[in-house]
């Protein structure tokens, strides 16, 4: 079953799951084979309202202590550009498409994302750019992101240290 999990984290990004719930993006993600789509909708005040849908199965809930098994379970993430949501996704090498919340002030997560896209870890897009994303998107030249080295930062405070075993 391929399957999308949409991410606001604990954020309100009611743009995108409205723009996601369209009859419109439905009929790509449909096109594109997905069965299945989770979305977790965080702190805004837009409550999906699902009609009966027998090609894809749709469910939404606010909160859950954790993403993990929803982003594992996916074969496409689309979150919204938070720092955390990115780095787990792309932790469990799945495809992510970040959307970017252009009304937010300042502009760090257009830069987070761009970054990671030139890196080709993700794709990123804005709400206005959404369905023409999903419409040509193309997962295959993305790469994984590299293992996190957990003795990098030890082995260098040892040094600088001059602690040595």
């Amino acid at each position: 079953m391929k399957s999308i999990f949409v991410t606001v984290g604990t954020t309100s990004f009611d743009k995108l799951i409205r723009r996601i719930c369209s009859l419109e993006v439905l009929q790509i993600i449909k096109s594109h084979n997905f069965t299945k789509l989770v979305l977790q909708v965080g702190n805004g005040s837009y409550e999906p309202e699902l009609e009966e849908n027998n090609d894809i199965e749709i469910s939404w809930y606010r909160y859950k202590e954790s993403l993990y098994k929803d982003m594992k379970e996916a074969s496409l993430v689309i979150s919204h550009a938070g720092a955390g949501c990115i780095l787990e996704a792309l932790r469990l090498q799945k495809p992510l498409l970040v959307v970017v919340n252009e009304d937010l002030m300042d502009n760090h997560q257009f830069e987070l994302a761009s970054q990671l896209a030139d890196n080709n870890h993700l794709i990123y897009c804005t709400i206005k750019d959404l369905q023409t994303t999903l419409k040509t998107l193309d997962i295959s030249h993305l790469i994984p992101l590299p293992p996190v080295e957990t003795e990098m930062f030890p082995a260098f405070i040892n040094k600088v240290m001059c602690y040595y075993e």
